[in-house]
Formats: C-alpha cells, structure tokens, sequence
C-alpha cells in the first residue's frame, strides 16, 4: 500500500475525531469513518 502525503493523513486525522466528537452512536461512528475511506478511495483492510 502506498503510503499517503502529511496533507491526506493531517485531514484524516481532523475527520476522524470531528466524527468522534459529534457522533455518540459507535456504528454510526464506523460507518462515517468508513464512508470517508471510500471517499478518498483508501482501501482498508
């Protein structure tokens, strides 16, 4: 896998814990962390 620019991580990071922040539901949590993968068009494993 390639690995991803300071810029793309940095942004990651940032959603990641705004999802956290504002989302309680721990499902809801994944499935908008997931959705921002997709988004990037990151594979995860």
């Amino acid at each position: 896998m390639k690995k991803l620019s300071k810029g793309i991580r940095k942004y990651i990071r940032k959603e990641k814990a705004r999802i956290r922040r504002e989302v309680l539901d721990i499902e809801e949590q994944k499935r908008l962390i997931k959705e921002l993968y997709e988004k990037l068009g990151i594979k995860r494993k």
